[in-house]
């Protein structure tokens, strides 16, 4: 009954016009930036977030969390069209999907992964509304050891999965949490690590970093790279109607898609990736006939489209009831939470229910937005593609500039953007993904406040963050992961090293 009472506030504070609109613009513009290869919901978001300052804080997360799930949709509709997955969660959509186009079925695709992502959404909404509340009530017995533990676990973990090596992702958290104690001191109030400038003592902001990693960083990819021009296919109303096989083919990979995808979003990790690929495994081994999928099998649609929907819900569940972020998307939904003066947390519901039913509440207008949106206007979305480059370029420059100004008020923020999009562009020659950074520049402040706050109450005893239950086993698995991922390491490299020298010792000797 109170999860009932809870979510008719939400729908009372979605349904207000002002956050009516937030959501509409969100989902809306979260279609196009899946539209467009690259773009992503990490820098779509980084962009928009100073455009919410004068907003609520439910219609800044409504409009936010908008482009973040409605990015999954747009991203399958190039996918599909073009073989273009417009966003990463969508790479395992284009196999078959992009077959079925070539084989004159792309109207029935863009359908079952239209419907597929409602159907998966509302299982993840579904879902935030049920583990959300018990996770709250056990995280309510955590104190700053295991909130210390558990952050500390999630970036270990993180770099363990990320697309760098395990010492690349290591280095990129410690120069993130290096990062995030730049400015003043929160307990004696000296200045830190700002070498001299005074304008350093407000700190480095979140917000203009993100925009130069990944606003800044795309724009000069973009230049360099470009967009190759393709034929878009047209697609009529009447061709999105899938035949009765095709449903009925689709609907145990939509529901499979969607259990694995909101399991694996609970996780740290690129979940939307993760999810869509475990979820296309799963199904080609389900399979009667797994041959067929590659050449364009609609479950090969149907199953990753659905899992990287309800992954994005499980992603916000840690991020709503522990005050945690796992990804880049939902780092930069914390953060602008703390800039509204939201602190989520397993306090959350209770200190800002507004925002937490108003958000579940919208995420259900949201999908049903984007159901209306995707199917009619899938040509108009995908013609996008044909705008010049520069004028894109210098659409996503302008936004940066006035965002990261606006933030402050301050040039220093401005300069922080361009450096960052310069080393986020290395980043990219190098093949260095900067996921590790964001998420420890986020979890910094909260590491740092929930150690300070553990040996405080141990009188600087460190070994007090092992004798606690909780967080002694969560301190005793990061090292092991650790210590797992360096051997793991170690001995691929050794392979490589192996591998190199028998392969010099078998060249002709001139």
């Amino acid at each position: 009954m109170e999860m009932i009472d809870g979510l008719m506030h939400g729908f009372g504070v979605a349904l207000t016009p002002p956050n009516l609109l937030a959501c509409l613009i969100g989902v809306t513009l979260g279609s196009l930036v899946g539209v467009l290869p690259g773009i992503g919901p990490n820098a779509g978001m980084a962009l928009l977030i100073p455009l919410t300052f004068g907003m609520s804080a439910e219609a800044a997360i409504i409009m936010l969390a908008g482009i973040y799930y409605g990015s999954m949709y747009g991203g399958s509709t190039t996918a599909i069209l073009l073989n273009v997955p417009g966003e990463a969660g969508s790479v395992m959509t284009a196999i078959d999907g992009f077959q079925m186009a070539k084989k004159g079925r792309p109207g029935p695709a863009l359908a079952i992964a239209a419907i597929g992502s409602f159907i998966a959404g509302t299982f993840g909404i579904l879902g935030i509304m049920l583990v959300g509340p018990w996770l709250a009530e056990f995280a309510l017995r955590f104190g700053p050891p295991e909130f210390f533990a558990l952050a500390i676990a999630g970036l270990i973990f993180l770099c363990g999965l990320s697309t760098n090596s395990f010492r690349i992702a290591i280095t990129m958290v410690a120069l993130g949490l290096g990062i995030s104690t730049i400015g003043i001191d929160p307990v004696t109030g000296t200045q830190r690590f700002t070498l001299g400038f005074t304008h350093l003592a407000q700190g480095i902001d979140l917000v203009p970093v993100i925009m130069g990693l990944y606003g800044i960083a795309e724009v000069l990819s973009m230049m360099e790279e470009g967009i190759q021009k393709a034929r878009i296919t047209k697609v009529r109303p009447r061709d999105l109607v899938p035949s009765w096989l095709e449903a009925r083919m689709s609907a145990l990979p939509i529901l499979r898609g969607s259990v694995i995808g909101f399991i694996v979003g609970l996780i740290p990790g690129p979940a939307t990736v993760m999810s869509s690929f475990m979820s296309y495994r799963v199904e080609k081994k389900l399979s009667r006939t797994p041959e067929r999928f590659g050449q364009g099998a609609i479950e090969g649609v149907a199953g990753p489209e659905s899992a990287n929907n309800s992954a994005t819900a499980g992603s916000m569940v840690p991020m709503f009831s522990l005050g945690i972020a796992f990804s880049p998307a939902t780092a930069m939904l914390l953060a602008a939470l703390v800039i509204h003066g939201v602190q989520p947390g397993p306090l959350f519901m209770v200190s800002a229910p507004q925002v937490f039913w108003g958000v579940i509440a919208s995420m259900y207008l949201g999908n049903f937005l984007l159901l209306l949106l995707n199917l009619p206007l899938v040509h108009i979305f995908v013609s996008i593609l044909k705008l010049p480059q520069h004028v894109l370029a210098a659409l996503v420059v302008l936004f940066c500039l006035v965002g990261a100004y606006t933030l402050n008020n301050s040039l220093l923020d401005v300069w922080i953007m361009v450096v960052m999009g310069g080393a986020g562009y290395l980043l990219r020659k190098l093949h260095i993904d900067p996921a590790p950074l964001v998420i420890a520049l986020v979890l910094g402040p909260i590491i740092e406040k929930a150690l300070r706050q553990s040996l405080f109450m141990a009188n600087g005893d460190w070994s007090y963050l092992l004798l606690r239950p909780v967080s002694g086993m969560v301190v005793l698995a990061a090292l092991a992961l650790f210590a797992l991922n360096l051997v793991v390491g170690m001995r691929r490299r050794a392979k490589i090293a192996q591998f190199i020298r028998n392969e010099s010792q078998q060249q002709p000797t001139g």
